[in-house]
């Protein structure tokens, strides 16, 4: 009879154990799904939608303003995000952002002149958000500050995409829904 209670003594024993070992030295999550935010530094970064842009859509040709037709076998991806800054004091946002398909090729932020896009390491106001309220890309279809990349077609077959968020301190990943 004794052997049970011991085996029973030394099973709560063991679960008590790993239950305190898995709260000590928590990371804090850096890959994260789009819709979830991610946390890079202070700053909250949230990927609300990911689509890629069609030169020839309406809607999509605002975002693309001053940007020439992509060249054939290529496309524009559009990564719609907002940045939340919970702190006190004005924060700078990340100053890369680059998007990785399974082979590791990297591929880099187009300039834009969009009304929609995403000043790259601009100020996030203390105790708010970029895109700022009641800005163009705040009140627009996506609700969010626009990212461009030129990525090659064959980027489809090698998904999951990854946006990388990158500043001084730390980085962080959204695995891409597209």
């Amino acid at each position: 009879m004794r052997r049970p209670v011991a085996v029973l003594v030394f099973l709560f024993a063991a679960l008590a154990l790993a239950s305190a070992v898995s709260g000590c030295g928590e990371e804090e999550e850096t890959e994260v799904v789009e819709g979830e935010p991610v946390e890079v530094g202070e700053l909250e970064y949230n990927v609300g939608l990911t689509r890629f842009l069609n030169p020839d859509d309406n809607e999509d040709s605002e975002y693309l303003v001053g940007l020439p037709p992509p060249e054939p076998r290529t496309a524009y991806l559009g990564v719609f995000l907002t940045i939340e800054n919970p702190t006190e004091d004005p924060l700078l946002s990340a100053d890369a952002y680059t998007v990785h398909d399974t082979l590791d090729t990297a591929y880099e932020t187009v300039d834009s002149e969009s009304p929609y896009a995403l000043e790259i390491g601009t100020e996030v106001p203390a105790e708010g958000e970029q895109p700022l309220p009641n800005s163009t890309a705040a009140t627009g279809p996506n609700q969010g500050a626009l990212l461009i990349f030129l990525l090659d077609e064959s980027v489809s077959e090698n998904r999951p995409l990854k946006l990388a968020v990158e500043s001084s301190e730390t980085s962080g990943e959204v695995v891409l829904d597209i």
